[in-house]
C-alpha cells in the first residue's frame, strides 16, 4: 500500500514545493492538494513542486465538472503532467463546498463525473476528440503537445452508483474516511463491477482519504481532530452506524452547522454533541494520537492494506513537516517500501 499525502491547498507554491520535496526524499508516493472554495488554484499551485521533484506523483483532489468545464480540467491536468514529466494524477468528484457557495446543484452527479472522466481519458495528442454527451460537448480537441505518459484518473466515490461508474470508466477510486470493514466491502464491489465490464480488476487502484492528527502532545492531536470533524465523511448514516447507533447519528445530524462551525472557530467542543460521540468519531474516522499511539495507528493502516487498499491518502494540517518526518521514519518502514511514480 502506497502512502500519499494531502497538503493544505492554502499553502503557497513555495511551501508545497518544500514539503513535497521533503516527502519525496522519504519515499512517499504522492502529494495531493484539495480544490476548496478559498484555496489557491490546485493546478497552478503544484507547478513549483512538479519542477522541484523527479519521482513523486502530484495532483488535485477532488476537482468537479460543475465549476470547471471538463475540457479546462483536461487542459490543466495535461499541462501539469507535462511539467511533471508524466507524474500528474487527478481525483474527479461530484460535489464540494464550492458548489454550495456558488448555488450550483450537481445533478445528475454520476453522469457529470462519468462524462468528465471520459473526456479526460480521451484527450490525447494523436487524435482529435469529438465528444457529444448529455451534459458536455467537445469538438476537435487535440492537445498535440501532451505527449507525456497519460495521468491516472481517480474518482471520488463511496456510494453504489458512483462506484459502479468508476469501475467501468476510471483508473481508480478514492474513498473517504471508511473503516477497514466498509473499505473491504467497497473494494470487493468495485472489483466485481470492473470484472463484469471486462476490465482487469487487479490493475484498479483503491485509495482512502484519511485525516492524520498525530503530534507529540496527544491533547493537541485530539483538539485538532475534533475541530476538523465536519470535513470528514461525517454525515453518512451508513458509515457512522458501523460504530455508533442511529440515535447518536441523529444527534450528529441535528448539530451539522455547529460541527462545521468548529473548524472556523478552532473549537474542539461542539455544543449539543456529547464528548463520547466526538471521541468515537475521532477514533473511527481519523488517525489521531501521540507517538505512543503509533503501534495502533500502524495496525489500523495494516488493516486498511489487508482490506485491499493500494493507496492511502493522509491529510496533514498542523506542523506538516514534522508529520512528513514521522510518516517517513516510522510509518513507511512498517507498511512497506514505496515505489515512487507508479500510480
Amino acid at each position: 500500500m502506497k502512502i500519499d499525502l494531502i497538503l493544505d491547498s492554502r499553502l503557497s507554491a513555495d511551501e508545497l514545493a518544500l514539503l513535497g520535496s521533503m516527502a519525496e526524499e522519504y519515499g512517499i508516493n504522492g502529494i495531493w492538494t484539495a480544490s476548496y472554495l478559498d484555496s489557491r488554484d490546485p493546478f497552478a499551485n503544484l507547478v513549483l513542486l512538479a519542477r522541484a521533484t523527479r519521482r513523486i506523483r502530484l495532483g488535485p483532489v477532488a476537482v468537479n465538472p460543475w465549476d470547471i468545464h471538463p475540457l479546462r480540467i483536461a487542459t490543466g491536468l495535461l499541462t501539469l503532467n507535462e511539467l511533471a514529466d508524466g507524474r500528474a494524477a487527478i481525483v474527479v468528484g461530484g460535489g464540494g463546498e464550492a458548489l454550495q457557495a456558488l448555488g450550483i446543484r450537481p445533478e445528475p452527479r454520476v453522469g457529470a463525473v462519468r462524462e468528465c472522466v471520459e473526456i479526460l481519458k480521451a484527450s490525447r495528442p494523436d487524435r482529435a476528440l469529438d465528444y457529444a454527451g448529455r451534459l458536455f460537448r467537445v469538438k476537435a480537441y487535440r492537445p498535440a503537445w501532451a505527449t507525456a505518459t497519460p495521468p491516472p484518473i481517480f474518482v471520488a466515490a463511496n456510494k453504489p452508483q458512483m462506484l459502479r461508474m468508476a469501475a467501468r470508466a476510471a483508473d481508480g477510486i478514492m474513498m473517504s474516511d471508511l473503516p477497514p470493514g466498509l473499505a473491504a466491502a467497497t473494494i470487493e464491489r468495485v472489483r466485481v463491477a470492473a470484472a463484469a465490464a471486462g476490465r482487469d480488476a487487479g490493475a484498479f487502484m483503491f485509495s482512502n482519504f484519511m485525516a492524520w492528527h498525530v503530534h507529540e502532545d496527544r491533547a493537541q492531536a485530539v483538539r485538532e481532530a475534533r475541530q476538523w470533524l465536519g470535513y470528514r465523511g461525517l454525515f453518512r448514516r451508513w458509515v457512522i452506524t458501523a460504530f455508533l447507533c442511529d440515535e447518536d447519528y441523529d444527534i450528529i445530524e441535528a448539530n451539522r452547522e455547529r460541527i462545521y462551525a468548529a473548524a472556523q472557530m478552532a473549537e474542539p467542543v461542539v455544543p449539543g454533541v456529547p464528548d463520547r460521540i466526538l471521541d468515537a468519531l475521532v477514533e473511527n474516522l481519523t488517525l489521531t494520537g501521540d507517538h505512543g499511539d503509533l503501534p495502533s495507528i500502524i495496525g489500523h493502516l495494516r488493516a486498511m492494506q489487508d482490506a485491499g487498499l493500494t493507496h492511502v491518502a493522509l491529510e496533514l494540517r498542523q506542523e506538516p513537516a514534522r508529520s512528513i518526518r514521522l510518516i517517513g521514519e516510522k510509518i513507511l518502514p512498517a507498511i512497506g517500501g514505496q515505489v515512487q511514480g507508479e500510480g
